[in-house]
Formats: C-alpha cells, sequence, structure tokens
C-alpha cells in the first residue's frame, strides 16, 4: 500500500469518525439533559410523602433479577439493567424474568474494554459509549451495568479484558469520558466493581487486604473520576475488603463513596452478594440485587429499633432521586435512526484499528509485501470470533471472520489450515498463526496458553522463520517460549464483530498501529508477586453462578505489592518485563525534541505547562501516543519510581511537526498521606519524564516544589 493511499484512508477514516461523534455529541447534549440534584431530591421528597411503608420496603429489593420495580400507584415505572462495558448484552429471558419487551433486535458488538484502553483515546472512549447509550435508549433500557473499571492486577483475572488495565491515571481519563458518552444519551452509566474487586476466583469468598494508601492511589482514583464525571449508579463488589463484605460495609459505602467522594446517587448491590440485612440497611447501601433476600426480614429489624424508618426513606429517596434526574418519569422516546448501527460499526472499527498493539516487527516484516506470494493462516481463531464471556458477553451480527477479511485483503496468498504439517508450514512464506484465551467472568484462567495451542505455535514458529504471531486475548499470556522466534507480534484482544477487518487492514499496512500496552506483560507467572494470591493445590474455575464457592470459606488475598502495582512493581524491583507499561511499535518513527517547562519552581497552587515537540520522521503517516511520567526525586514516604500523569495521542504526516502541551498541577505531584488523610505534595525536587511507554524516557526536566 503506498503512502498516498495510507493517508487517504487515514484522513478519511478521521473525517468520518470526527464528524459522527460531534454530531452525535451535539444531538445528545441536546436531546437529554439530567435534573439537577435539587431538583430531582424535590421530586423525590413529593412522592417519598405519598409512598406506603409496604411500597417503601418491596422499592428496596430488585425486581425480576433486573429491574428497579414499577409502582402504578404513584406512577413510578419500572427500569431495566442490562450489562455490560463493551456492549448491551441481549436477553430475553433470565430466570423468572420476562426481558422480551427490553431485548433489541441486535445490538453492536464492540472491541473488549481493555482493548479501547489500549487506544489512549479518551475520545474514542466517549463515542464508543455513547453508541452503547444509544442501543441502550432503543431497548428501553435505563441502566447499563458498566463501565467495569476495576485495576489489572494479576494477568489471570477472568475479568480483564471488562476492564481498562492496570494504571490508575490511564483508567481515570478512559472512564470519565466513557460515563459521560453513556449519560449524554440518558443512559445510567454503573461504575462496577466497588472496590478492589480484582480476582474472579472465588470473588464471593475473597477478602483483599489493602492498605488506605493503597485504595486511594491505586484502586479508587477511576471510581473517583467517574464520579466527577457525573455517573448516576456504582456497583458495590462481591468480594471483602479487609473484613467486610463490601456491599455492607458502612465504611466502603457511607465513608468512602458518600462522604469521601461525595456520591449522592443511586448505590447498588452486585448480584447475591450481601448477608446481613441489618448491615446492608444501615450502610448506606441502596437497593439489593437482584431481589430483597439478605434484607426480607426488615420488618422483623424495625420492630426491633436495629434499623429505623430513617434508613429506609433515605434508601428509597436515594432510588427516587436517581430515577427522576434522568427523567425516567417522563415518557421515553424511542427513536429508530436507519445510520444508527452504521455510526456503531464505525466507531467498533476505529477502536479495534487504533487498540491494536504491534509488540515486535523484526527485519520489517509488517506490513506484508507483494513479494510474499503463500501465506498460511493457522490457529484457535481464525474461523471463529471470540468474545469474553460471563455477563459481559456480546454476540453482536454481522460477524467478521479472519479468514474471510484476511482472504478478502490478500486473496488467493491466503490459505488455511487449522493443524497443518511441518511440511505445509516449512513451504509457506509466511505463516500467521493466531493463539489465544477465552477469559469469563467466575473464573480466573491459567498463565499458559492451552497445551494444543502451544504446540501448534511452537510447531510454526520452530519451522518457519517468518512467522508472525497474533493473539486473540482478554489480558496477557505467557510469551517467553516462543516471544524469541516469533517474527512479528500482534496483540487483537477480543476486537468486536469487525475487529478483523482492522487486523487484515494492520497487516497489509492500509492502518498504522498505534495501540500501547495498558498493561504490563511479565516474562514469567513468578515475576509479578500478585500471582501469588492462589492457594496451593486450588482450581482456577468456580463457575458463574458461584455454586462452588457456597462452600468454600473466605481466604485474605494480601495485597502485599501495595501501591507497587504493574510497571510500578516491575522497576521498584527491577524487574525486566516481557513488554512494559505502555508499549508499541509503528510502521513509522517518531523523534521527540525540544522540551520545555513553563517555570522551574513552583508554589503549591501553581500549575505548569510541559511542552515537547513530535516529529514523523518515517515514510508512513501515523499516530503517536506520548506520554508524561513524575518522578519524586527524594520523599519521606516509598513512592514508584515513575507514575503516568499525562498522555496525548497525535497524528502526524510524514516529515511534519507538532508541540504537545501537558498541564501538571501540585495534585499530579502527591502522594495519599494516611495520617492527614489528604493528598500531599512534599516540597523538593520532581523530575518530568516525556516517553513512547514506561521503559523508553526520551526527554526530561526537573522542577522544585517550594
Amino acid at each position: 500500500m503506498n503512502t498516498k493511499n495510507t493517508r487517504k484512508i487515514l484522513l478519511i477514516t478521521f473525517l468520518f469518525i470526527g464528524s459522527n461523534m460531534a454530531t452525535s455529541q451535539s444531538a445528545s447534549q441536546e436531546s437529554f439533559q439530567p435534573l439537577s440534584y435539587e431538583q430531582a431530591s424535590h421530586k423525590a421528597d413529593s412522592v417519598l410523602a405519598l409512598m406506603t411503608l409496604e411500597e417503601k420496603l418491596s422499592y428496596i429489593g430488585g425486581d425480576r433479577s433486573f429491574f428497579i420495580r414499577s409502582i402504578p400507584r404513584l406512577h413510578l415505572h419500572e427500569v431495566y439493567m442490562t450489562d455490560a462495558t463493551q456492549g448491551v448484552h441481549i436477553r430475553d429471558q433470565f430466570q423468572d424474568a420476562d426481558l422480551s419487551h427490553y431485548m433489541l433486535e441486535k445490538s453492536t458488538a464492540f472491541p473488549c474494554p481493555i482493548m479501547l484502553a489500549a487506544t489512549w483515546n479518551p475520545a474514542l472512549s466517549y463515542a464508543y459509549a455513547q453508541s452503547i447509550g444509544e442501543e441502550c435508549r432503543l431497548g428501553n433500557i435505563g441502566i447499563l451495568l458498566g463501565p467495569g473499571m476495576n485495576n489489572y492486577r494479576v494477568s489471570q483475572c477472568g475479568r480483564n479484558f471488562e476492564y481498562f488495565g492496570e494504571d490508575p491515571f490511564l483508567r481515570s481519563r478512559m472512564i470519565e469520558q466513557y460515563v459521560h458518552g453513556v449519560q449524554h444519551t440518558g443512559t445510567v452509566a454503573t461504575l462496577k466493581h466497588f472496590v478492589a474487586n480484582n480476582t474472579d476466583w472465588f470473588r464471593r469468598k475473597s477478602n483483599s487486604i489493602v492498605d488506605e494508601r493503597t485504595l486511594h492511589e491505586i484502586y479508587m482514583p477511576p471510581f473517583k473520576a467517574g464520579i466527577d464525571a457525573g455517573a448516576r449508579a456504582v456497583m458495590t463488589s462481591y468480594n471483602q475488603l479487609n473484613g467486610e463484605w463490601c456491599g455492607q460495609s458502612k465504611y466502603v459505602i457511607d465513608t468512602l463513596l458518600h462522604q469521601e467522594f461525595g456520591f449522592q446517587w443511586l448505590v447498588m448491590t452486585d448480584w447475591w452478594s450481601v448477608y446481613d440485612g441489618e448491615k446492608v440497611l444501615t450502610s448506606g447501601q441502596d437497593i439489593e440485587m437482584p431481589s430483597a433476600e439478605a434484607i426480607k426480614d426488615v420488618k422483623k429489624l424495625l420492630n426491633e429499633g436495629k434499623v429505623k424508618i430513617s434508613d429506609i426513606d433515605r434508601m428509597v429517596k436515594s432510588i427516587l432521586r436517581t430515577y427522576f434526574s434522568m427523567r425516567f418519569d417522563e415518557p421515553q422516546e424511542k427513536k429508530s435512526d436507519p445510520a444508527m448501527y452504521k455510526r456503531h460499526e464505525e466507531v467498533a472499527l476505529q477502536t479495534a484499528r487504533e487498540g491494536i498493539v504491534l509488540l515486535k516487527n523484526e527485519s520489517n516484516i509488517l506490513p506484508i509485501t507483494s513479494g510474499v506470494k503463500h501465506i498460511l493462516l493457522t490457529g484457535e481463531y481464525a474461523d471463529h470470533n471470540v468474545t469474553g464471556g460471563g455477563s459481559a458477553e456480546v454476540k453482536g451480527y454481522d460477524q467478521r471472520l479472519m479468514i474471510d477479511e484476511l482472504k478478502k485483503e490478500f486473496g488467493e496468498k491466503i490459505s488455511f489450515v487449522k493443524d497443518p504439517s511441518i511440511e505445509q508450514i516449512q513451504s509457506a512464506d509466511m505463516v500467521l498463526c493466531n493463539v489465544g484465551t477465552f477469559d469469563n467472568e467466575g473464573w480466573d484462567r491459567p498463565f499458559e496458553l492451552p497445551a494444543d495451542q502451544e504446540e501448534r505455535l511452537l510447531n510454526c514458529v520452530n519451522h518457519n522463520p517468518n512467522t508472525v504471531v497474533i493473539v486473540t486475548s482478554g489480558s496477557g499470556i505467557k510469551m517467553s517460549d516462543w516471544n524469541q522466534k516469533a517474527k512479528a507480534i500482534l496483540y487483537a484482544w477480543y476486537s468486536g464483530q469487525n475487529g478483523n477487518s482492522a487486523l487484515a487492514e494492520v497487516l497489509s499496512g492500509k492502518t498504522n498501529p498505534s495501540g500501547k500496552l495498558p498493561m504490563t506483560i511479565e516474562k514469567d507467572f513468578h515475576d509479578n508477586p500478585a500471582h501469588d494470591y492462589i492457594p496451593a493445590g486450588e482450581q482456577l474455575y468456580t463457575g458463574w453462578n458461584g455454586e462452588a464457592e457456597k462452600v468454600h470459606p473466605v481466604f485474605d488475598i494480601h495485597y502485599h505489592e501495595g501501591i507497587f502495582t504493574g510497571y510500578r512493581w516491575f522497576e521498584k524491583n527491577n524487574v525486566e518485563p516481557l513488554y512494559p507499561f505502555g508499549y508499541g511499535l509503528s510502521y513509522t518513527h517518531f523523534d521527540y525534541s525540544d522540551m520545555k517547562v513553563s517555570k522551574e519552581t513552583i508554589q503549591e497552587r501553581d500549575s505548569i505547562q510541559v511542552a515537547v515537540t513530535i516529529t514523523n520522521s518515517g515514510s508512513r503517516a501515523g499516530k503517536e501516543i506520548v506520554q508524561l511520567y513524575v518522578q519524586d526525586v527524594e520523599c519521606s514516604v516509598s513512592r514508584p519510581i515513575k507514575e503516568l500523569k499525562g498522555f496525548k495521542k497525535v497524528e502526524l504526516e510524514p516529515g511534519k511537526s507538532t508541540t504537545i502541551e501537558f498541564v501538571l498541577t501540585s495534585r499530579d505531584l502527591s502522594f495519599w498521606n494516611p495520617n492527614t488523610k489528604q493528598w500531599t505534595a512534599e516540597k523538593g525536587s520532581f523530575n518530568i519524564l516525556i516517553g513512547a511507554s514506561s521503559r523508553d524516557i526520551k526527554l526530561q526536566k526537573t522542577i522544585v516544589l517550594q
């Protein structure tokens, strides 16, 4: 593909996505404006005054698995909740609930959220979430049970694909735009799962032991960002936090969410996650899902004086306040836009284009040139698409299979053999070998690939030096046995219903890869201490519905690494990762130069501007993700060697330059001080680092906080 045509495709894509994002954002903002806290509270008070005790008690437990119940006498409509972060999970039935009225004819399967995070593009996060919100409104869906936003702490977690990676700053910037995108359609965004729910293995029986500083620096910032963006709901998590179930913890809900974060809207339990009715009713929780099981004896608790009517009123008022704020009392016009799904398909495709990460490209084997005549495609998911399972699964429509999209791109050069012989591998000019995992809610998977996939891949890399590996997974896998032998490696994640079109474009060079890792890929299972949480002899699988957990005792997961998660731990302990956080290659090259800071000495309330010039010194148009890290030179407490505090994605034509600017404040220099319960920036020197990844720092300046 020549440079001129590449530029044309990039320009058309940019204009199409950009114009549709701008038009959709404008239309959503014009069509929906929520009521303010004061307005919604006034309406809630007026209805609360009319409710009987029976109506109040019925309102604080979910109805038919996925509903806030209706109260016809008071003209309160039922509100349907649906999963999940990467699109609308269509159900026509669940247990005793007939959901046919809320069933869309189809919903777009978007790339998984960790692939969205790999784009490092907050504007794309907005468009992605807005698209999902539009489909929710088309299906009369009031509450989206997402975004999922727990921390990527360990590569095995079965729900990593639903989340946004390991870094709190990157997660926060993507999440806040996701919330804006969903809620500008009139759909509630639900931040989940609060808090420290970073394994799905025996998730209902785990006790996360986390110190206060780690909680504030690593696990809570994305929730704070989502709340500040206006999220109208928070879902508490299954696990215990320091010995108390999160869904019934006064510290988690009242102290952290209500008092510290100022959250004023709906708090819900995760499904079947609470056990003590008295604690639920007095914790700050608002509604038990999927029904009132733990709080079924509320009348008895009232009679015994263990809870008060005011506790019930507070819960009901919070639900009503959220209900009225999102105008659920008003007629909901169901708009059918013929162009809507096409627009959503383009957003999904652009997410895949920007989220594919090129990890390795020896001898510039990619993009594939016209000189390659015979390409052997093999592997697990080449002939069928895979997505993460559980509540987040979105089936999609118009599925684009890898084999079909590559044949469209390369024609008769491509041949597909699921399990090729050694002779077939050796005879190919190039081998494209796909490996991957099926990640799912309800279990954590092994770090290693399944044995049959590993064997197939080793056959390819050992018998054809031009093997390109395409990884289809929701998080990191063990790659060290074949990483050195592979000629090129592409991380393609779960790329949604049309993501294989983007893969074909990247392989041919029509799209220049620009994704970067939102997590660290370790060399070995034991390189990261977080992997040691599994008791000896235990299995990773528990089942989606948690049946195996009922007889398992609660066990502690000690977060021994504290604030040193992900790249912070690897740098602190001088452990070399296989691929570092923020890493990703391009088909072009970018030079960094002329770094400037607006002032070298700042006061506590000052802001500082940081500027750097980026030049595309290669021969192709491309996008670069410029990353800013902060390093505290000397501190009274242990701090990471560096912390991400800024990033920007820039697109440049060959030979062109641009200046990127960042703004930093003393908050960006701070750590959480558990003694003062505040963010603290100590006086002294700070290094401002500009780089292409956490391990590839290009430029540095030092400032002094006085």
